[in-house]
């Protein structure tokens, strides 16, 4: 990906930030586009990012206008007062969110955000499509890196056990969250690479405190969309990477046979880093599922660019 014309790209997109009172609480969140965009997408991120994690893959539609809410707990948006932050905690956030902000929006959810985008829908949500990137198709504890996740939890229980001060130093290691961004990048692209870390180094700590830190962790390993696949029924894309360590390519091929209307493309050569190693792939993926199953969404529009865009 050019890191220059990603951003040329996003620059090019009339953006502004707005907050809405939701579930009790502030929510932020993001409008790209136009409002008299014919179709509108509402962005779900994942675990520890926030909305700008999705932004290259923003920077590659075209013809959409898009919603995209920092979760409670993470970047601007405040924990919800006086709750867990379990699932359905956020299932019930984004469904009063999408009520509200964006009825009717097409709910695309990344990672931890497909698990919270999967239940949402499953219990009501109230969208014609539904697209899920890096889904989380497999028990997290049970996975390749099944060893590295129950690290993962002492990491975080011990990040939630420590004096406040300590437990938050040690959640916002920055030697800790470039390891992590290390495990999760494919790309052998330096300036790619430098990229991906950079968004990780500005974006990954942004949590409110450690304690929603916890308890969105323990969701994002107690869960998985295969829980809430039977129940969705409307048309749903699954955008997978065959060298993603948290769910296996053999379990989102299985994954895709749970719902009762889905089709599966796989993106060959990167890993859990879709958004930020092939944003371009991703966003043609939705076009296309969009022009396909929509006759009022935008047709596909293929712009210059190598495929690794």
């Amino acid at each position: 990906m050019s890191i220059p014309a990603y951003s040329e790209r996003l620059e090019a997109l009339p953006v502004a930030h707005h907050e809405a009172e939701i579930a009790g609480g502030r929510t932020s969140y993001w409008v790209y586009g136009s409002d008299d965009a014919p179709v509108t997408l509402l962005l779900v991120h994942g675990f520890r990012g926030d909305h700008h994690g999705l932004e290259p893959v923003v920077a590659h539609l075209r013809g959409v206008r898009v919603v995209s809410p920092d979760l409670p707990g993470f970047g601007l948006t405040p924990p919800l007062p006086g709750r867990t932050h379990d699932i359905d905690a956020y299932a019930s956030w984004l469904r009063e969110f999408a009520a509200s902000v964006a009825p009717g929006a097409i709910v695309v959810g990344h990672s931890f955000g497909s698990i919270v985008s999967a239940a949402a829908v499953a219990s009501g949500l109230d969208t014609p499509r539904l697209v899920l990137v890096n889904p989380i198709g497999a028990p997290a504890l049970e996975g390749p890196r099944g060893i590295l996740t129950r690290l993962a939890v002492l990491y975080y229980r011990l990040g939630a056990w420590l004096p406040r001060a300590a437990g938050e130093a040690l959640l916002r290691n920055r030697v800790i969250v470039r390891a992590m961004s290390i495990s999760m990048a494919k790309t052998r692209d330096p300036a790619l690479r430098r990229f991906v870390h950079a968004q990780h180094d500005a974006y990954f700590s942004g949590f409110a405190d450690r304690d929603v830190l916890l308890d969105a962790f323990v969701t994002s390993v107690s869960h998985d969309v295969r829980e809430f696949a039977a129940a969705i029924d409307v048309p749903t894309l699954l955008i997978a990477a065959d060298r993603d360590d948290i769910t296996p390519i053999e379990a989102e091929r299985a994954l895709r046979a749970l719902f009762p209307d889905a089709r599966l493309v796989e993106i060959a050569g990167v890993g859990h880093l879709i958004h930020y190693e092939t944003p371009r792939q991703a966003a043609e993926a939705i076009t296309d599922f969009l022009a396909e199953t929509m006759p009022a969404a935008p047709t596909p529009s293929r712009g210059p660019g190598p495929s690794a865009d």
